[in-house]
């Protein structure tokens, strides 16, 4: 279903105008085939599409040459798009970006810039009022963890923390919700005693508009982790490649621009390097093995 945009055509004029020319220079590539931009299921699927038109309207324009978004309900349909290569570029959760290079060669490029902060941590969040003072208290507790299995802070940062504690499975009920946000408002709905989540969601305001995120407490959090990654299809052309690299961080740098990242809940899109997920690998192997957990999840 073809989406109304979200900027306004001078908006886009403003920014291709200050564009590198080696971005510019896309327009002159003819290749009619769209460019799949694919985001992980952070959030619902409308709230997913409404963020992230405005970047995708934006590289349309910038490249000369369509580029569609694309999400998927829950993190397996994501990650059967990603097996199947769907996507050209993809904004990846942490895990999804290691084992995606691993076995598909997806090149990660840029990594979010939320809040001003290019590091996310995993947290466990529990209400202030119950009880729940350490990690240890949650033993016979149900953890509720956001995402499933292949989500980084929610799911395995948060089964790391708890771990780390000395509560291995069997020793706390675990559950998953379909999204991190989602297992912060049911925890604070006591339908679980814990949420496992990234520890910006309380920061978000489509949570703060259904709760009183004054009443939750993050109980514990890893150390500050490399903020979520984009990547791109390991044989895309490189000038392509580059491209849209140098487009994305040039957002930053107008006022329209910041536009656009503000739809997206972000302050800027910065560049990374594969040695930044270092720290991510250690606590995976932690938590799933020296395979990263690649046979579990394999068909």
């Amino acid at each position: 279903m073809k989406r109304r945009s979200f900027i306004k055509a001078s908006s886009y004029l403003a920014l291709t105008s200050l564009l590198p020319q080696t971005v510019l220079s896309a327009s002159r590539q003819s290749n009619n085939k769209p460019i799949i931009l694919g985001v992980f299921p952070r959030r619902n699927t409308k709230l997913t599409f409404k963020l992230f038109t405005p970047i995708a309207n934006y590289l349309t324009t910038a490249l000369g040459r369509e580029v569609k978004l694309s999400t998927a309900k829950n993190f397996q349909q994501f990650w059967r798009g990603v097996e199947a290569r769907r996507y050209d570029i993809v904004h990846f959760n942490q895990y999804h970006y290691i084992i995606s290079k691993i076995l598909y060669d997806y090149q990660v490029i840029l990594k979010n810039e939320e809040f001003s902060n290019s590091t996310i941590a995993g947290a466990i969040t529990v209400r202030k009022d119950s009880g729940i003072n350490t990690l240890q208290d949650l033993k016979n507790k149900t953890v509720l963890f956001g995402g499933g299995k292949m989500a980084m802070q929610s799911y395995i940062a948060a089964k790391w923390l708890l771990q780390e504690a000395g509560l291995n499975d069997g020793d706390y009920i675990e559950k998953i919700a379909i999204n991190p946000p989602n297992a912060i408002l049911s925890t604070f709905n006591r339908q679980a005693d814990a949420a496992g989540s990234g520890d910006v969601i309380l920061q978000l305001k489509s949570v703060k508009k259904q709760i009183d995120v004054s009443k939750m407490k993050i109980l514990e959090r890893t150390q500050q982790l490399t903020h979520l990654p984009w990547a791109v299809k390991g044989d895309m052309n490189p000038i392509l490649k580059e491209q849209i690299q140098e487009a994305l961080i040039e957002l930053q740098k107008s006022t329209a621009g910041k536009s656009i990242l503000n739809s997206a809940l972000l302050t800027a899109l910065l560049p990374t390097s594969d040695e930044e997920y270092d720290q991510h690998r250690k606590i995976i192997t932690d938590v799933y093995g020296d395979d990263y957990g690649i046979n579990r999840f394999k068909k």
